[in-house]
């Protein structure tokens, strides 16, 4: 049994999973400064791919990242590099996807934060980036658990926008979830069968470290309030 898609989702899952949680982290934190008209546009856009159907995301995607694209264009022209069907064609898809899940759950992490202590930290003079690392963030830290294991849960199954930007190509491109596809598309219900289970294995795990992280997070805090 190949192994390689197991290692290229895992990859492709981490490395998007870490895009997500830096780039959500920044648009969540400036989002929610944003006027009442303003936030809403800026929030549809951010969000757009949970609503879209993912081969539609894919679609999107190929226009700006292929050969005739902007982005496209330029990675041929900088770097003499096509991106679709690369191997880190996988990546970027998934980050689209799963970049609005943790951006989603930290927005309203930063909304639902107690603004009087931002207001008292600001009359001791304290930096903004200061009280974003050293007070928002911590205070936040069972949200930020959760939302990075499910950006990191929906990058792993990526399907749609993966095959679209990157094919199937065994070794490079291929994914667990791609994997999947072609077993069932070849006939072979064991080999589907086999790469099912393990994708429920690591998504299992997945959610029991935001449970257990998550829950022990919420019983420190409530112990210190008390």
């Amino acid at each position: 049994m190949d192994y390689s898609p197991l290692l290229i989702s895992l990859r492709t899952a981490c490395v998007a999973t870490v895009f997500s949680v830096a780039l959500g982290l920044t648009a969540a934190n400036y989002t929610v400064r944003l006027g009442k008209v303003l936030k809403g546009l800026v929030d549809g856009i951010l969000t757009l791919p949970i609503i879209l159907p993912p081969t539609v995301c894919g679609y999107f995607l190929l226009l700006f990242f292929g050969v005739n694209g902007p982005a496209g264009r330029l990675a041929q022209a900088w770097f003499n590099e096509r991106i679709v069907f690369s191997w880190y064609a996988p990546i970027i898809a998934s980050t689209v996807v799963a970049f609005p899940l943790f951006y989603r759950t930290m927005r309203g992490a930063f909304e639902e934060f107690d603004k009087t202590l931002i207001h008292s930290g600001q009359t001791l003079g304290l930096s903004n980036a200061f009280m974003f690392w050293r007070v928002i963030l911590p205070n936040c830290r069972p949200s930020l658990v959760a939302g990075t294991v499910l950006a990191f849960a929906r990058a792993l199954g990526e399907f749609g926008a993966t095959i679209m930007l990157a094919g199937n190509i065994p070794g490079k491109t291929t994914t667990i979830s791609i994997a999947v596809y072609s077993a069932m598309a070849a006939g072979d219900t064991a080999l589907a069968n086999r790469w099912v289970l393990i994708d429920l294995a690591i998504s299992f795990a997945a959610m029991l470290v935001m449970n257990f992280a998550g829950g022990g997070l919420r019983r420190r805090k409530s112990g210190l309030s008390h």
